[in-house]
């Protein structure tokens, strides 16, 4: 989905809205809410992953500091190492998102 919202991101930065008739603004605009809600679809799907990954990362920390136990510190660490991906992964879908939204709003002026 990153690659796809990037080369999406690509195409609309190319555009220029003010060489466009009106209807094909409004054309465009009402493509671009479709793929708008697409990713902030995947954009909300992520948001959960990454808050139950964190979560979990949280209580792993804590049981690792109350029982001391190796394994947990395994778990502590695998749960992170994950995490950081998804940090990036939903950093990223974040901003194309916010990005897309100043691209439509440029289309509906």
């Amino acid at each position: 989905m990153e690659k796809r919202l990037l080369q999406y991101l690509q195409c609309m930065g190319e555009i220029k809205a003010d060489e466009m008739s009106v209807e094909e603004r409004r054309e465009l605009a009402a493509k671009m809410l479709i793929q708008i809600q697409f990713f902030q679809h995947e954009r909300l799907i992520h948001l959960i992953v990454t808050v139950t990954f964190a979560i979990l990362t949280v209580l792993s920390i804590f049981a690792f500091l109350a029982l001391e136990q190796i394994g947990i510190l395994a778990l502590c660490i695998l749960l992170l190492v994950l995490l950081v991906p998804y940090i990036r992964h939903y950093y990223i879908l974040e901003n194309g998102v916010q990005k897309l939204y100043t691209y439509y709003d440029s289309l509906t002026e």
